[in-house]
């Protein structure tokens, strides 16, 4: 209950972003796949971003 209040850190916004972005990827792939592999190449940027933040 108290970790509502609780401040999310950089890694875990972006890993929610992430996550985010490659379900969007995946549900545009059927459809417009031109835009799923946009959406893909944004998730990759996030994850490199993740790393790096992981790595300092």
């Amino acid at each position: 209950m108290f970790g509502v209040f609780k401040k999310k850190s950089k890694v875990e916004v972006l890993q929610k972003r992430y996550e985010k972005l490659m379900k969007l990827s995946h549900q545009l792939s059927t459809s417009n796949r031109a835009e799923s592999d946009k959406k893909y190449a944004e998730a990759e940027e996030v994850l490199k971003e993740i790393d790096s933040l992981q790595k300092k």
